[in-house]
């Protein structure tokens, strides 16, 4: 299936003690682009997180954030035993000191302990974080299932309008065709005037080099290397669009293609009538060019 770049979906969940949200978002790029917005206290999350994004996505700028919230009740808070007996022998140090100088020194509450740098400890261990990740991975699968049914969904659309603007390219082609075999006959006259012009002045001048400037006038005027062209470019796309993602690299070099042959076409016409399919041609190319940005 054709996949778009562009997708966005949210989910929400809880765990034990936690409950949590994630917000997964895509747009078109070049490569494969992470953006991770995590909490940074759940070892390991963050590779484990990148892993499985790539293991859905292969092209685009995907941004991915999640929030995470304690339950009620469950605080996450735990005392640095160490660091509380640092600082409460470092208190009697200075009650000692102060009464030795006849200082009053007002008492000190539990809060005011809890206030010390490093007595209260909200960070979370290893093992204390590794049942919420398992959960969190096991919540990013159906998350990321959820992404991909968007991206396809999206890709089905666009696969509609791509198909259309190549049957609009291949008409387009085959009337490119048709109005090059009826100016035929005003180009061999062209040819006929250039050749009576040169050989008008064609006294001492080398026969090879006459012979070379008239094939010369001639290629300048065929177009039926360009039409047979766009007509294989054509047949490559739509092989493409049945390959199916990830294919937008290849597709947008073949829009360069594409565009290269409708302003040969266009430079090379000598004919209103195909100038005006030629415009048209690279107007169609143009619009799908746009859509193919999207294609993953």
């Amino acid at each position: 299936m054709l996949a778009s770049m562009t997708a966005f979906t949210a989910h929400s969940n809880a765990g034990e003690h936690h409950a949590w949200s994630w917000d997964l978002r895509g747009v078109n790029a070049k490569g494969l682009d992470i953006r991770l917005r995590l909490p940074d206290w759940i070892e390991g999350l963050e590779q484990s997180v990148k892993a499985k994004i790539a293991q859905h996505v292969a092209r685009g700028n995907v941004t991915l954030g999640l929030r995470i919230s304690r339950e009620e009740g469950a605080s996450g808070l735990s005392i640095n035993q160490d660091t509380l007996n640092a600082v409460l022998g470092t208190l009697r140090q200075i009650e000692s000191h102060a009464q030795m100088q006849g200082i009053s020194v007002a008492p000190v509450t539990a809060l005011d302990l809890m206030s010390a740098r490093g007595v209260m400890d909200a960070s979370q261990t290893a093992q204390d974080t590794a049942p919420l990740k398992a959960a969190l991975l096991v919540d990013l699968d159906r998350l990321l299932e959820d992404f991909v049914k968007m991206r396809t969904a999206e890709g089905r659309a666009l696969e509609t309008v791509l198909n259309g603007q190549i049957d609009t390219i291949e008409s387009l082609t085959k009337a490119a065709a048709e109005a090059a075999e009826a100016r035929r006959a005003h180009v061999a006259d062209t040819l006929k005037a250039n050749l009576a012009r040169v050989m008008e002045n064609a006294d001492g001048v080398d026969a090879d080099r006459v012979a070379q400037e008239l094939a010369m006038l001639a290629v300048k005027a065929d177009v039926t290397e360009e039409i047979d062209r766009l007509g294989a470019h054509v047949d490559a796309a739509r092989a493409l669009l049945a390959q199916g993602s990830p294919i937008g690299r290849k597709l947008d070099f073949l829009m360069q293609e594409f565009n290269r042959e409708a302003n040969t076409l266009c430079s090379k016409s000598q004919d209103t009538a195909l100038t005006a399919i030629g415009l048209d041609l690279k107007a169609t190319i143009d619009q799908m060019r746009e859509q193919v940005q999207n294609v993953e």
